[in-house]
């Protein structure tokens, strides 16, 4: 293992395959997929036509539910099925991939015991199952692969299950347009003094667009004090009218 995310590729923790940023970013995904499945079933209900003028009926039938919400919403595997004829478009289920990433992290969660020679030793639950407090829906499986996500990112597939989020947050976008917000900050950046700093919903840093230098909140603060007093006086001189010699 080496110093940088297997990601974003930013340098992190010698005992980690992910950074912190990616580990926050995969976070906000886990804790916002049960807002994320409610609007998906909000998308569930059919489309129907305007009334037509002095009837009580609709213009045409309703039309047909988008099936790529019953991909998401659905029963299924948590892992793809061979497609040698091209028939399956859809990815896994949300449901399905939390229970199985869920299953998968609990096998490998270690556990602590005293042998009989009273040596403390190390080992798995090779055979466990994960068990979530609160049921067994979205939420539930979320919010357990969530408070397991910081041993999760010291594994080797800290990335593989990133990657499947990502895949599964794309999916979930591409039907229900929710995106992040997106709010542009004051302060050029100090990496490329470019006016591209960006402070986005669920992530650790504000980044730039234009280099990808990272600040986080704390740090940008301190950035602004530093420059922004210097860069407004500049501008007032700029906008505000100059006397002429014969004024």
């Amino acid at each position: 293992m080496d110093n940088t995310c297997d990601i974003c590729h930013h340098t992190t923790g010698a005992d980690r395959y992910l950074c912190e940023a990616c580990e926050y970013r995969a976070r906000s995904w886990l804790t916002g997929l049960p807002r994320q499945a409610e609007l998906l079933r909000d998308c569930l209900e059919p489309t129907v036509g305007p009334a037509q003028r002095g009837g009580s009926g609709r213009a045409h039938s309703p039309l047909p539910v988008d099936l790529r919400v019953l991909d998401l919403l659905g029963p299924g595997r948590p892992v793809p099925l061979d497609d040698p004829h091209g028939d399956q478009t859809a990815g896994v289920p949300i449901n399905a991939l939390l229970t199985g990433w869920a299953h998968y992290i609990a096998t490998d969660v270690p556990i602590v015991y005293t042998d009989l020679g009273g040596v403390l030793r190390t080992g798995a639950y090779l055979h466990a199952a994960a068990v979530p407090r609160s049921g067994t829906g979205i939420t539930a499986w979320s919010t357990w692969l969530a408070r397991h996500l910081p041993y999760a990112v010291t594994r080797p597939y800290a990335a593989e299950f990133y990657e499947q989020l990502q895949h599964l947050q794309d999916r979930i976008q591409r039907i229900t347009d929710a995106r992040p917000g997106r709010r542009h900050k004051q302060a050029p950046c100090p990496g490329c003094q470019a006016f591209a700093l960006i402070e986005q919903d669920g992530e650790l840093h504000i980044a730039c667009d234009a280099c990808g230098h990272r600040l986080t909140a704390a740090e940008y603060t301190e950035h602004r004090n530093q420059v922004m007093p210097a860069l407004t006086a500049l501008a007032l001189r700029m906008i505000t009218p100059r006397r002429t010699a014969a004024a």
